[in-house]
């Protein structure tokens, strides 16, 4: 891995250039961080689950013809991914009140929405990602109005899609963080998804019980959160009833 050049790191990934030209190495760290990174500690086991959580979902939504950045994983922490120029924007869909919606507007938390509602933040950390609206978007040339279309239409597809895979799963899909970047092919560019979808960066209730299967556990000190992740991964069939890492306790980074 240190060979390697290099490209991007971040909170929870590290990009490194690929074996090939137009292809990446997607590293999935340890590392758990909440409110901006002023949250941050190292849960062994982790990343290894975001790979394989991941890649199931990614390749369940290349099947139904979902165009993404991934195209192999490597091994436990690895990933080969096209090469893309993400675009600045992170993409939250919201089913249920969570989160930062429920105390924007004074909602109960676990109140279904009327509709689905999909939400833009400007992806900028020294300004903590500020939520924008779509005319902010397009003033500031973040992405085309073409551009911005085919991310509404994917957003709505991807969450109709993983609501009924988790509902099967017996697992109410709350809402959900993405990313698009935009891929090319000689002159022809195309958005694609990209980044990861994970726990990390879905909320993910047990249907029966309201547990939480997802990053909440560490936000709000639940404990918990490499059992939780396996649960997930068990119920979507990706690991066996049998396949538990060992693990060490959490250590939390100052």
């Amino acid at each position: 891995m240190n060979r390697r050049r290099r490209i991007y790191e971040g909170k929870a990934k590290i990009i490194f250039e690929g074996p090939e030209t137009g292809t990446y190495i997607q590293f999935f760290k340890d590392d758990t961080t909440a409110f901006n990174a002023r949250k941050h500690a190292v849960i062994e086991g982790k990343g290894v689950l975001n790979n394989r959580i991941s890649e199931y979902i990614f390749s369940r939504l290349e099947r139904i013809g979902i165009p993404t950045h991934f195209i192999k994983r490597l091994n436990m922490r690895e990933q080969l991914i096209h090469a893309v120029e993400i675009i600045p924007l992170e993409v939250v869909v919201r089913n249920v009140a969570a989160g930062s919606l429920a105390k924007r507007f004074g909602l109960e938390e676990g109140m279904p929405l009327p509709h689905t509602v999909v939400e833009f933040y400007y992806k900028k950390d020294s300004l903590n990602d500020p939520m924008v609206s779509e005319e902010h978007i397009l003033a500031f040339g973040w992405a085309t109005p073409q551009e911005l279309e085919e991310i509404m239409a994917h957003a709505v597809r991807i969450n109709d899609f993983l609501s009924g895979l988790f509902l099967g799963a017996g697992i109410q899909l709350v809402d959900f963080k993405m990313e698009f970047g935009r891929m090319w092919e000689n002159d022809m560019m195309q958005v694609v998804l990209a980044d990861e979808i994970s726990p990390d960066s879905a909320r993910l209730w047990d249907m029966q019980t309201g547990n939480k299967l997802d990053k909440d556990r560490f936000r709000q000190d639940l404990g918990g959160l490499v059992e939780a992740y396996q649960e997930v991964a068990r119920r979507l069939g990706i690991l066996n009833e049998n396949e538990t890492p060992r693990l060490k306790r959490p250590v939390l980074v100052k």
